[in-house]
């Protein structure tokens, strides 16, 4: 499997998860959430606008996030993005079967290399 075809398919994996993730402190808008994933990641995972808005959208008709547009004197319109009830209960069984995926991968791994 080409290394980009690889990237693209573990994005399309953890991208709720990451999305939610970033939101579960405090709201925040697209464009700031892409900027943290790819800050945080320092680079290794990058959303464009044409894949993250549809996901947003998409986490917000399932009622895992709420959208409100916001206006601030000086600034365009924004679409701020925060965490449901029902989207904490989510992220909670996603970042659970997360670290056991991850555990049991580097089980595998370290195994094979002793």
């Amino acid at each position: 499997m080409d290394s980009t075809l690889l990237q693209t398919e573990r994005k399309r994996g953890s991208a709720e998860m990451l999305i939610l993730s970033l939101i579960e402190a405090r709201p925040r808008h697209g464009y700031e959430i892409s900027k943290l994933i790819e800050q945080r990641s320092g680079g290794a995972v990058r959303f464009h606008v044409a894949s993250l808005y549809p996901l947003l959208y998409r986490l917000e008709r399932r009622g895992w996030i709420q959208g409100r547009w916001v206006e601030k004197n000086g600034q365009r319109r924004r679409r701020y993005y925060r965490l449901t009830r029902h989207g904490r209960r989510v992220l909670a069984a996603q970042l659970r079967g997360w670290r056991e995926f991850v555990a049991g991968i580097n089980r595998i791994t370290e195994a094979e290399n002793v």
